[in-house]
């Protein structure tokens, strides 16, 4: 149910950030979702995409250095109080939230979001066991494709 993500760290400077667009362009590879956090220094570019050992390759091939992490991608209802609803599900279990993003794509009323946990195993259970739906990435890339 986890799904692996390449963090890329970027400097802070313009046009750092079409050097692994273009990378995986040229390759072929497709970006799933993205996001992007920076400071004044650096920045981390967040990726998940269906061929994330390819894409480590060409990416390190350019010059980055990139770090793989487990995030967890979780169905959200899409309409007001879907997020809070959900968040409180992890608050009331202690469960630690480091960040999170959107995918450009959900099913019908329900939207799909990525989390990053500090346990994402405990998150995992705990979220299914109210209910949640943890999207797997073989659902997840099959989504994408439409």
């Amino acid at each position: 149910m986890k799904i692996k993500q390449l963090s890329v760290f970027l400097e802070n400077k313009p046009g750092r950030l079409s050097v692994p667009c273009k990378a995986l362009s040229k390759a072929g590879i497709n970006i799933l979702t993205l996001s992007l956090a920076d400071t004044r220094q650096f920045g981390i570019l967040r990726l998940v995409l269906k061929d994330w050992q390819q894409a480590k390759q060409v990416l390190e091939g350019a010059g980055l250095v990139v770090n793989v992490t487990e995030v967890v991608a979780i169905e959200v209802a899409d309409r007001p109080g879907g997020l809070a609803e959900v968040l409180e599900v992890i608050e009331q279990a202690g469960i630690n939230l480091e960040y999170m993003y959107a995918f450009t794509f959900g099913s019908e009323d329900k939207a799909v979001l990525v989390f990053r946990f500090e346990d994402p195993d405990a998150a995992i259970k705990v979220l299914q066991s109210k209910g949640v739906n943890v999207v797997g990435s073989v659902e997840l890339f099959d989504r994408a494709k439409h």
